[in-house]
Order: structure tokens, then C-alpha cells, then sequence
């Protein structure tokens, strides 16, 4: 059975598919998630997760072309593997059976 992720974990995995290897870096992710969520995201928080992941095989880096708004230095991008995704498919089914029938936002 895949390892469940995180709240935050599983959050920067689905930006990181979203977004695609070559597009795929911190600063996006972060802004992805912030965009979506509308919570504040550290770039340093994803970074942490970031290196995590991929100490868990759920994620892999490498250095892009050097860009220009960063000063000619390249992102280091980011590739979800199958390992990571199945991990991602493992976390949101489980949400998704808890959450089931609930009437959420009604209160008992």
C-alpha cells in the first residue's frame, strides 16, 4: 500500500502534476497553491516538502535553463514520479470515503 501524504504534501504533489515537469518549480508550486487555496504558502515550507518527497522517491528534481528574471539562475523543476502519484491517488481516496455522505457545513 502506498504512504498516504500530508495535507501540505499532497497539496504541492497535485500543483506539481498540474503545473508538469518543465513548469514545475518552487515559486509556481507556491503560487499555485496559493492561488487555488488562498492560503498564504511559504516558499520555504515548499522547498522542505519539496526535498521530502523526493528523499521518499515521490518526487523528482533537476535544473532547468538558466532564466533571466532570476538572475540567470535555472529552477530546479520538478517531476512527479508513479511512485507520487499513486501516493496522491492513495491520500485523496481516503479523504474522499471520509468525506462520503457527509453534509458538511450543516453542523449537528
Amino acid at each position: 500500500m502506498n504512504s498516504p501524504l500530508a495535507e501540505f504534501e499532497l497539496l504541492v504533489v497535485l500543483a506539481a502534476l498540474r503545473l508538469g515537469g518543465d513548469a514545475a518549480y518552487t515559486v509556481s508550486i507556491a503560487d499555485d497553491i496559493q492561488q487555488r487555496t488562498g492560503r498564504v504558502v511559504r516558499r520555504a515550507n515548499v522547498f522542505t516538502s519539496l526535498r521530502r518527497l523526493e528523499e521518499r522517491g515521490l518526487v523528482a528534481t533537476r535544473l532547468g535553463d538558466p532564466q533571466a528574471d532570476r538572475g540567470g539562475r535555472p529552477p530546479r523543476l520538478v517531476r512527479v514520479t508513479a511512485r507520487g502519484a499513486a501516493a496522491a491517488r492513495t491520500t485523496t481516496s481516503a479523504i474522499q470515503a471520509m468525506i462520503g455522505d457527509l453534509a458538511l457545513g450543516k453542523g449537528k
